[in-house]
C-alpha cells in the first residue's frame, strides 16, 4: 500500500528506509513549493540520539534556511508528531503539517492548531499497520522512544 499523496508516500519511504536499519518506522518530508527540501526518519537507535526523531533528522537533512523558507514550507510525517518535533515545527513557524497517522500515537495535535498551525491527519492505513506492527513487535524501543 502506498498513499495517495505522493509527499506522505515519500515520508512512509523514510520510514521504511528507517525500519531496515534496525530504527523506529517514523519517516518525514519538508516540502516548499511543491518540492522535497528535507528527507529523514527516526535514528534515535542507529545514532545513538535522543534527538532524531525523523521530523528533527528531516529539518537537519534540510539543511540551514532563512526562515521565510520554513514558512512557506508544509512538513509531512508518518506519525503524529511528538512534543519535540511539534516544538521544532512552531520554532521555525511551518505553517503546515500533514500527519500519516494518529491511531498508534498523537502529539501535541490541539495545542500546535491553537498555535495557528494547519494540521491534517490522513490516518493512512499503510502507516497505521506499519507502526502497530512495530510496536507490537518492538515494544521496548517504542516504549524508549516515547520517553516511557
Amino acid at each position: 500500500m502506498t498513499p495517495a499523496d505522493p509527499f506522505l508516500a515519500a515520508a512512509l519511504d523514510e520510514a521504511r528506509k528507517g525500519l531496515a536499519a534496525g530504527g523506529i518506522p517514523i519517516g518525514s518530508v519538508l516540502v516548499r513549493n511543491g518540492e522535497i527540501i528535507g528527507r529523514g526518519h527516526n535514528q534515535r537507535i542507529q545514532c545513538g540520539s535522543v534527538i532524531h526523531h525523523a521530523e528533527m533528522n528531516c529539518l537537519e537533512n534540510a539543511g540551514r534556511l532563512p526562515g521565510k523558507v520554513y514558512r512557506e514550507c508544509t512538513l509531512y510525517s508518518t506519525l503524529s508528531p511528538c512534543p519535540m518535533c511539534s516544538g521544532a515545527a512552531l520554532l521555525y513557524g511551518i505553517p503546515k503539517i500533514v500527519v500519516g497517522e494518529n491511531v498508534n500515537f498523537q502529539g501535541p495535535e490541539a495545542y500546535v492548531r491553537s498555535c495557528g498551525v494547519d494540521l491534517t491527519v490522513v490516518n493512512d492505513p499503510a502507516c497505521i499497520e506499519m507502526m502497530r506492527q512495530f510496536i507490537h513487535e518492538r515494544p521496548e524501543l517504542w516504549n524508549e522512544d516515547i520517553g516511557v
